[in-house]
């Protein structure tokens, strides 16, 4: 289980990077990636696990693949 909890925190992190290097909040983000904000916060935080069709959402929005947001999980 720890290890399951510490891919999800990495993968939050790795998502807020991307959203910070984009210029984007958490808000705009969500809004593009059509998510509730509130959602995407739990998500970067590591607090929730993110199903395949929202990080497909994220990853289009930030015009990023998939596989940049997992590779370092």
């Amino acid at each position: 289980m720890a290890k399951r909890r510490l891919r999800t925190k990495a993968l939050g992190e790795a998502i807020r990077t991307f959203r910070k290097k984009a210029n984007l909040t958490q808000e705009r983000l969500a809004e593009r990636a059509d998510l509730n904000y509130k959602y995407l916060g739990e998500v970067e935080r590591g607090e929730k696990t993110i199903s395949v069709e929202a990080l497909a959402r994220i990853a289009q929005a930030l015009n990023v693949r998939i596989a940049e947001l997992v590779e370092k999980l």
